[in-house]
Formats: C-alpha cells, structure tokens, sequence
C-alpha cells in the first residue's frame, strides 16, 4: 500500500511539473562566463558579451517577487541585435528556435505582466507561445494550438495581459510548449525594450470542439517540406473538401508576408510557395478554405 501511495504521489509530481513554465517568474539566474542567464530560458547574450552588452538582464524588484525579466535590442556598432528570450535553444547562427518544455495540458491563455516600448515605428516586439505534439507515424511535430502577438503601442508602467491561444486541433493534447519573448522585430531599433514577468498558461479548451481550430478533413496527412527551408515551401496534403484555398505566411507579429490561392481538389493536393524575400526567422504558415484552416510552424534559414 505504501509503495502504491508513493508511486502515485511520484507520477501527481510528475504531471505538475509538466505543467508548469520553468522559471515563470524569472526568479532563478545563474552566472556563466562572467554574466547572469535566466535559468531554463536561452537568450542572446553569447553573441554580445564579448563588447560587455546584454540584450537579457536581472531587473528588481519583480512583479510579484525580487526579479524580473529585462530584453532590450542593443547596438554593438555594426548591428542591432535583437533582446530575445525562449524556452528552448536559439541556434545564433540561423536565428531559429527549437526545443520546449514538457506540457500536457490546454490552455486558454498565456498570462503574464509586461513593459514594453519600440524607439522605431518600424520595429514591434513579440510575445508567442506554440504548443506542439510529436506526430509518430509522419516523424514530425504537428502544431496544437499558438499565439501570436505583437507589441502595439506602449506599456511605460507594469500591466497584467491574457494572451488567447489559437487552436489548430480540436482533438490533440499536446506533450511540448514553447515561448517566444522579442523586444523587437525584423528591424531591431536601438534600445527597444520588453520587460516580462509571472508568466502562465489560464483556463482550459477541451478536446470536445470546444474553442478555434479545424474540422478534422480539411487537410489530413498537411505536411511541408524542406523545413527548415531557403527558397521554396512545398505543401502535401489530402483534402475531403474541395474549393478555393488560401495559404498565408506570417511572421511572429502577425504581419502576412506572403500568400496565394489556389483551387484545390478532392483528395491528395501539392502546392509551392516562393519564399525567396523573406527575412530568416520563425513563420506560421495557414492554410485555409475561409471556413476552417491548418497551422503549421515553418523555419527560414
């Protein structure tokens, strides 16, 4: 009896910790080569330390707590460097992101408390988050649900925010999260700034159709490959719902930065997107017959 009480407090242990952001009130740093990281989250301070700059830094107090989290955009005389944070690993050489968090659950929003500025009009920070779950048969990463948004305006003192997840599928529980903090956009300016503090994920979208997403049908078997990819995106899907389809491609603020339509048939389709113009970074690529719509995560090196 002892042992079966024990192993079940373990796996309850185990599925909380799931649960959780890591590090969600930026109250834990570490000090590596000579400067402080927030733990569990990667930054880019490797790639400006050197000139002693530091696009992610400890800022006190919190809200609630003793620290919070500081991105800023920094100049380093040749060019601006984003202020970045991520739940998983930035490769600095391509600029994509990878990796996450263990979470098994649905959430309605992703919450938190932030400052923010941009000191261009042309540069906008972001705040994202993906849920993802490991597709076995297709060996791949199908998308769960997502939020994406950009940073309007101004926040000069703290504001509590609930960012609303978009969900792809009505049926998947995923087993990844990850989260995207960006004082800027694909032109960094100078000093631009997010301050993050208390994230978590509120509320709950079952799995019974509850909350946006797709109809099972309208895309099975939608995968794109090569991704990561350079020049051209190519789409592979089976569709029971024949008609005009558009696919669009956004950044991580939302902005369309390149779309099509086409006449798709009943069953498998193959399509091609021109990606040639577009910056390196992380994309949301949709897919959408105007009633129902697929969402994957597309890198671009």
């Amino acid at each position: 009896m002892k042992k079966l009480l024990l192993s079940t407090a373990i796996a309850m242990a185990a599925m909380t910790a799931s649960a959780q952001i890591p590090n969600a009130g930026f109250e834990n740093w570490s000090t590596t080569n000579g400067y402080a990281e927030p733990d569990n989250w990667s930054t880019l301070n490797s790639l400006t330390s050197s000139l002693s700059i530091y696009t992610a830094q400890k800022g006190t107090p919190g809200n609630p707590g003793t620290s919070f989290l500081k991105l800023t955009s920094r100049s380093t005389g040749l060019s601006v460097v984003p202020g970045i944070a991520v739940t998983g690993t930035i490769n600095t050489t391509t600029m994509s992101v990878s990796g996450g968090f263990p979470y098994t659950a649905r959430p309605a929003n992703l919450t938190g408390a932030w400052q923010y500025m941009a000191m261009s009009n042309t540069d906008q920070g972001v705040v994202a988050t993906y849920l993802t779950k490991w597709n076995i048969a297709a060996a791949k990463r199908d998308t769960v649900a997502y939020a994406l948004n950009p940073l309007a305006g101004m926040e000069m003192a703290w504001v509590n925010f609930s960012i609303p997840l978009t969900y792809v599928s009505n049926t998947l529980t995923p087993d990844t999260a990850m989260i995207f903090l960006s004082a800027s956009g694909l032109s960094p300016a100078d000093g631009s700034f997010l301050y993050v503090d208390n994230l978590a994920y509120s509320g709950n979208v079952p799995t019974t159709g509850t909350g946006v997403g797709n109809t099972p049908g309208l895309a099975d078997n939608f995968t794109i490959y090569p991704n990561p990819a350079r020049d051209n995106l190519n789409l592979s899907f089976n569709s029971s719902m024949p008609g005009n389809y558009t696919v669009e491609l956004s950044d991580l603020s939302g902005k369309i930065v390149t779309s099509r339509n086409a006449q798709i048939k009943q069953g498998d389709n193959k399509l091609s997107v021109s990606i040639k113009t577009c910056a390196p970074g992380i994309y949301a690529l949709r897919l959408s017959n105007g009633l129902q719509s697929s969402i994957q995560k597309v890198v671009i090196q």
